[in-house]
């Protein structure tokens, strides 16, 4: 009987070992629009499909404008790799969207329909149906300098979707 149990146990870690694989998405596994800056992608057709996806999926749309030119940019992915509970988190809650813009390519007519950036990398917030919810200076995430873990998970917590009844009614009132 105990030998019984430990094979059903086991066979169940198993298979709850590999669901848990297979939910956690790896940067491998993300849409490339996700995953780097690119002045030749249309930012548009990505917007669209960002959108898409967080229908399917019930997450809401994370907008990030910087290029690869950006330090800052460079030292927000290089804290998302150190927290990966961080970079999870973002991914499984958030469709992310990389947006480049730099002199090859400003990206002009796409940022003319988001509110201005005070500086790079700059974040909006978008529900599935496109309603815009939040423009953010990443700056905000900074402690002494450096991106802080608490304020990352604050604003991934207070923007996922389901806050967005909350959050919607807010940034109307904003």
């Amino acid at each position: 009987m105990k030998h019984s149990f430990a094979i059903l146990l086991t066979a169940f870690l198993i298979h709850a070992f590999a669901i848990a694989e297979e939910s956690f998405e790896t940067s491998d596994s993300l849409p490339e629009y996700s995953r780097i800056y690119d002045d030749q992608r249309d930012p548009f057709s990505d917007a669209k499909a960002a959108i898409e996806l967080a229908k399917k999926t019930n997450r809401n749309v994370l907008i990030e404008i910087g290029g690869n030119w950006c330090t800052w940019c460079h030292k927000m992915d290089a804290f998302l790799e150190k927290n990966p509970d961080i970079y999870q988190k973002l991914h499984s809650e958030y469709v992310l969207l990389k947006i480049n813009v730099s002199d090859s390519n400003e990206n002009e007519a796409f940022m003319k329909s988001l509110p201005p950036t005070l500086g790079y990398p700059h974040m909006y917030v978008s529900t599935a149906t496109g309603k815009m919810m939040l423009s953010k200076d990443t700056a905000e995430l900074l402690t002494q300098g450096n991106y802080s873990r608490e304020a990352w998970l604050s604003f991934l917590e207070k923007w996922n979707v389901g806050n967005n009844h909350r959050n919607v009614n807010q940034s109307e009132t904003d």
